[in-house]
């Protein structure tokens, strides 16, 4: 029953807010298109439900070539790949929500764990591995949340940031992954949902902490 309302729910609400949000992706994808390389989407294969491979939806916001320059997967905050516009969709999470598509063709859910790439996602435990995409890959999720300034904690460090993202991010991201593998429902969703929103208001806010009193605690990272 759960997965079936939630398959509703997704349906819902991705077709609702893809015409709700129409007066908003169009302006963006004219920017885009005569704005720093001309891409307006950016497709990428990433690792998502049952471990297999499908297409994200992103609108482009760094070079084409990125992948094969400076860090590669890992972006750091004010990151020279990044374009003008392109800081803007990221600071707001408004580069993720083509992801919509995404949850309407059934690749993704609106909450779940973020589908990864080949190189980070072989950063994660091997236990973590076998068990994060039980669940289908979503727009946000608790990991989201938590490290909802990821590319700040990176650049912050000073470790090499695929040492830094190895050693301390993956752990404790996957032990949150594995946490909402326990606990997922509609309502662990729905919550998941209004602490994103409230993140990007209030991203200093220690809210997630106090909803979820029983997340996994990390002596390296706090919130």
């Amino acid at each position: 029953m759960y997965n079936f309302l939630k398959r509703l729910f997704d349906i819902i609400s991705s077709l609702l807010a893809i015409i709700i949000l129409l007066p908003i992706f169009i302006p963006i994808c004219i920017i885009l298109k005569f704005s720093g390389e001309g891409e307006i989407l950016y497709l990428q294969k990433r690792i998502g439900y049952k471990n297999r491979y499908f297409y994200i939806w992103k609108f482009a916001t760094m070079l084409k070539n990125s992948p094969n320059i400076g860090t590669g997967s890992i972006t750091l905050r004010n990151d020279p790949r990044v374009t003008k516009i392109g800081k803007f969709l990221r600071i707001t999470k408004i580069n993720e929500l083509p992801q919509l598509m995404n949850v309407l063709l059934g690749d993704m859910s609106v909450v779940g764990p973020r589908p990864l790439v080949d190189r980070t996602f072989n950063a994660y435990p091997e236990h973590f591995q076998k068990i994060v995409y039980n669940s289908k890959p979503g727009i946000t999720g608790i990991g989201s949340v938590y490290f909802r300034d990821e590319e700040k904690m990176i650049s912050q460090s000073s470790m090499d940031p695929h040492a830094f993202y190895e050693t301390v991010i993956a752990p404790y991201k996957g032990a949150l992954e594995e946490w909402y593998q326990h606990n997922k429902s509609l309502w662990t969703d729905f919550k998941i949902i209004f602490l994103t929103i409230w993140v990007i208001i209030f991203p200093q806010s220690d809210l997630s902490n106090k909803i979820f009193k029983d997340l996994p605690t990390s002596n390296l990272i706090k919130a």
